[in-house]
Formats: structure tokens, sequence, C-alpha cells
């Protein structure tokens, strides 16, 4: 059966989609390797059609709405970021992507960005838009751990402003090109009492982070700090100026987490150690569900 549209998460490393039914059902779920980084601008919709080739209709266009890496400088084509405060869907007009095959039309959706301080997102703005789908009158804060952790204070179903944190890609560059990698566990196990014991640290004594980082490494040598025990201090050290530097965000406020069960966890349990109060989000299709509601607005 031929998709009515078709909704896209375009990231770095993977591309996603779904094939929508003219009832809003969900016809078909594929993904492939074809992420942002490994392409280039006209090689996107070869990649697209890959996935999608058996789910067009011969005789009439098909609708593919992207969200994510698609739209960066370096994707098929750059849509602009939309600044806050403005909706997460939508706060800006979607662009047209070059086509060449008659049966598809191509939008990408905008990031989001902000001045004072300069900060930028794309891609996690879909996921915010689809979280307010759920809870459209909520008011706090959403935490988006990963590779660059977004925190992002929402109300009014409007995102007001945010802050990234490279906790994730510091960690991933120390434990794999700085001298700490001798010290921590190669299969990325973190004892939690080292975990926690570390957080506390990182958040008290910030300023001290490159000093307290680099003891990691004396500590395994000379007084036999286990390789788990070390990978928990790092991400504790980590974590915890992360959360010093983003009380703002999350202290005395309704803070929900999205992101990984793995990090979701760890993000909850550093936010309840150190006083303050998190939830999970529940939805585990956000960015779909973020697509869905954009698609909507545009029908609306």
């Amino acid at each position: 059966m031929a998709a009515d549209w078709i909704a896209a998460d375009w990231g770095t490393s993977n591309l996603r989609l779904w094939a929508i039914g003219p009832e809003g059902e969900i016809l078909a779920e594929r993904s492939s390797a074809d992420g942002m980084g490994g392409l280039t601008p006209d090689k996107f919709e070869p990649a697209l059609l890959r996935l999608a080739d058996d789910l067009l209709a011969p005789d009439r266009v098909t609708p593919v709405l992207i969200c994510g890496m698609a739209g960066a400088k370096q994707g098929w084509i750059e849509a602009p970021y939309a600044q806050v405060p403005c909706p997460p869907a939508f706060g800006g007009a979607p662009v047209v992507a070059p086509t060449g095959d008659a049966r598809i039309s191509v939008r990408i959706m905008p990031g989001l960005c902000q001045s004072g301080p300069a900060d930028v997102m794309r891609g996690e703005e879909t996921q915010i838009a689809g979280f307010l789908a759920d809870e459209p009158d909520f008011d706090g804060t959403l935490c988006l751990p990963g590779t660059h952790t977004k925190w992002v204070r929402v109300a009014g179903g409007q995102v007001l402003n945010f802050r990234t944190a490279m906790t994730g890609e510091i960690f991933a560059l120390i434990g794999q090109h700085s001298v700490l990698r001798h010290s921590l566990a190669s299969d990325g196990e973190a004892d939690e009492g080292a975990f926690f014991a570390a957080l506390a640290t990182g958040f008290a004594e910030p300023a001290a982070i490159g000093m307290e980082l680099f003891s990691i490494r004396p500590a395994s040598l000379l007084e036999g700090l286990a390789p788990a025990s070390a990978t928990g201090r790092l991400s504790g050290l980590l974590i915890g100026t992360e959360l010093a530097g983003a009380q703002d965000f999350w202290q005395n406020r309704d803070v929900v987490v999205v992101g990984s069960p793995r990090l979701t966890r760890r993000y909850i349990a550093a936010m309840e150690r150190l006083g303050g109060s998190a939830r999970a989000a529940t939805n585990p299709e956000l960015a779909l569900s973020g697509l869905i509601a954009a698609h909507q607005l545009e029908q609306a």
C-alpha cells in the first residue's frame, strides 16, 4: 500500500522513516546507515529512494517531511534556524529540497537558535514538539542527554531558551584519545559508587574539573583504582560539572528527561542525588510524534 505521506528523522549517522497512511496509521518503518555525515547533497535523494521507492504511488506526489541533520549546512539543503522563543515545530517555515523524482515533494524542518548566549539545535526541536503533543500545558525543563545534551525551558507551547553541554562528546574524547584511556573500563562498565562520589565533587567544585580529571590516572597507577571505578569517576565528574552549570534549568522545576534508557536513568539519578527531581518521557517515538504534529499544523 502506498503511503499518504512520509515522515523522516535524518541524523548524522542514520536515516529513519515512517510511511503514514490516510488515517494516520503507520504502514511501514524503515532505517538505514545513510546518515548525513556520509552523504554529499546529491546523494540524499537516492538514499531516501532506496528506503521508500516501493512506498510511493506512481500516479501522484507523496509529501516527505524531514527533521534533523538533512537541514544542516552540510546536508541536503540548509534549513535556516528559527529564533527562540517560538513553537518547536514550525517556528520557521520548512525548506523545499531539490528533487528529480516527480513522485516526491520533500520539505525539511528548521532547527532552533538563540543569541545571548549563542546556541543551536537541529532535530531535538521535533522531539520537543512530540512531547508537547502529549503534554501541551507543560511548564518546565526538558533534558535531552546525548553527545550534546540539551537543557530546554518550555512554557506556553514554546521553547523559551536552551543551553547545550558537550558532556557526552567530552566523555568520548577523553575515553578514546587522552591519557585516561589507559585507566578506563574497555567495556564501558561504570561503578555506581564511584559515579555518585565524583558527581558530588563535580557539582561542588566545578572549577577544579581539570585537576580532578587528571587525578583518575595516578589513582589507577598508585592506588589500584579499578577500571569500572575510573569510568564511574569520569562520568560522575563530567555530569556533576554539567549539573552545576545547568542549575537554573533543573532546580525547583518540573524536569522530564528524553533520551536512551541508560542515559535517562543516569541523569534522573544524578539530579535526585543532588536534591532535585526528574521523570522520564513515556513516549518512545517523540520524533515521529513531532513530525506528525508538524504535518497536522501544515494541513490545518
